[in-house]
């Protein structure tokens, strides 16, 4: 007698009885093919025909049984493997709607320890499973569920590609792993070579799936895929510290959350005591031996800080500035504000005149519509260094918008050309000097 799982979901009724078949029932196995079954009744009471005799070999075909783990029948893992096609890897609300009596957390936990993390996929190595292996399996179950932002919005944009109704990303890590398997079919006539090398291929694609969600528990238990919430945490603490954070988010993936948020803790402490001892050499080096001493020191110190900060201010105007007469006003200024009263930050900086050399005219002889000009636009457009092309185009600028409204004010014409603020400031005058615009309204 032996025990065999038939995937086969249609089944003919049973010739003795013409019932339909449930399991557990028997199969002949003599006569065939095809294979003769027939129900548990038929076969008790030694049921026989022209071909089948009550006394031939026979099989018990059933899958209401465990094969794999337990809690799970052979049925049970047939619909988790059907589900997953469907549905698609990650997808475990759908998955566990397809397979009664099984939430999803139950039919993810299963897939994973079986069909992803086990030595020896797809079966196991059985035993008695191990305190360290339910260790795994807890620390397997992401923490805390992501936000779930609206689509095409900031913060959505912010989860790196993470779908978090799914609880997977839009690119996977090594996306085209599966590439690798699409043409592997398991056939009885390749030879043993042959298969040897698809079982390999089928091996490394295992290791690439368990580099995968190696990936996404680091991701999900600290909590990388909500940044913002991160980057708040963050904030609470000092330059130093955060410079600290980002030099040992390298070192997470070692460490699980908890221990990474110990080693962070200890050196925030250890910075914090390195602090504490060079204060506390420094009061030695000043010779004091008492807190209540200690205190006053401080208060001196934080005192003697602000009357540096409130010093005379004749270094600032010393050098480059000290022979202009306006840069040492400015400094008498000062002095003053500061002999009534005011801080530091409320004082004028002090801004020594910077000379500038006027520019050379220019030479519009050889520019296209210098015959154009008269002499009084020639001496204009030379000493404001714009050439008579682009003269030409702002005179009508101005113009038409002078027509519409009737005048034209310096800041509309600001507005309407982007080019230096000084040349239209003369550009400007000129024209209303010359009557080309007009710069009051009629009324």
């Amino acid at each position: 007698m032996a025990l065999v799982f038939l995937t086969d979901d249609q089944r003919p009724p049973c010739p003795g009885c013409s019932t339909y078949l449930m399991e557990p029932y028997i199969r002949c196995a003599k006569c065939g093919p095809p294979h003769l079954q027939i129900c548990l009744q038929c076969f008790s009471r030694g049921w026989e025909d022209s071909k089948h005799q009550s006394d031939h070999d026979y099989e018990i075909i059933a899958n209401e049984f465990c094969i794999l783990e337990s809690g799970w029948t052979a049925k049970d893992e047939l619909k988790l493997m059907e589900a997953v096609g469907d549905c698609g890897f990650g997808n475990w609300h759908d998955i566990a709607n397809q397979i009664p009596g099984k939430t999803k957390q139950e039919c993810e936990q299963h897939y994973i320890r079986i069909f992803v993390e086990n030595a020896k996929p797809p079966f196991p190595v059985f035993g008695i499973e191990s305190k360290s292996d339910k260790a795994d399996v807890m620390i397997c179950r992401l923490s805390d569920d992501p936000p779930r932002p609206i689509r095409d919005t900031q913060k959505a944009g912010e989860m790196a590609g993470y779908m978090p109704a799914r609880g997977d990303f839009v690119m996977e890590h090594d996306n085209y792993a599966e590439w690798d398997l699409k043409d592997i079919y398991f056939h009885t006539q390749d030879d043993k070579l042959l298969n040897e090398l698809k079982y390999a291929a089928v091996d490394i694609y295992q290791s690439r799936l368990k580099e995968r969600l190696r990936r996404k528990k680091i991701i999900r238990n600290l909590g990388l895929i909500n940044l913002s919430r991160q980057k708040m945490q963050e904030r609470a603490h000092s330059q130093p510290i955060r410079e600290l954070f980002d030099k040992l988010r390298k070192f997470s993936r070692l460490h699980t959350p908890v221990e990474q948020d110990k080693l962070i803790e200890g050196l925030i402490y250890e910075i914090d005591l390195r602090r504490e001892i060079v204060r506390l050499q420094e009061y030695r080096e000043c010779g004091i031996k008492t807190f209540i001493g200690a205190r006053l020191f401080d208060r001196l110190k934080a005192r003697r800080q602000q009357m540096k900060t409130s010093k005379n201010h004749l270094d600032e105007v010393l050098g480059a500035v000290m022979r202009d007469p306006y840069s040492c006003r400015q400094w008498l200024q000062r002095q003053a504000l500061v002999e009534a009263g005011h801080s530091c930050r409320e004082l004028p900086p002090i801004a020594a005149p910077v000379s500038r050399k006027s520019a050379t005219p220019l030479d519009l002889a050889s520019f296209a519509g210098y015959e154009k000009l008269t002499e009084k636009e020639r001496e204009m457009c030379a000493s404001v260094r714009v050439i008579p092309e682009a003269y030409f185009e702002y005179k009508t600028i101005f113009q038409n918008e002078c027509d519409k409204v009737g005048y034209l004010k310096l800041k509309h014409a600001r507005t309407l050309i982007r080019i230096d603020v000084n040349k239209i400031l003369k550009m400007f005058d000129f024209m209303v000097k010359e009557g080309i615009i007009n710069a009051t309204s009629p009324s």
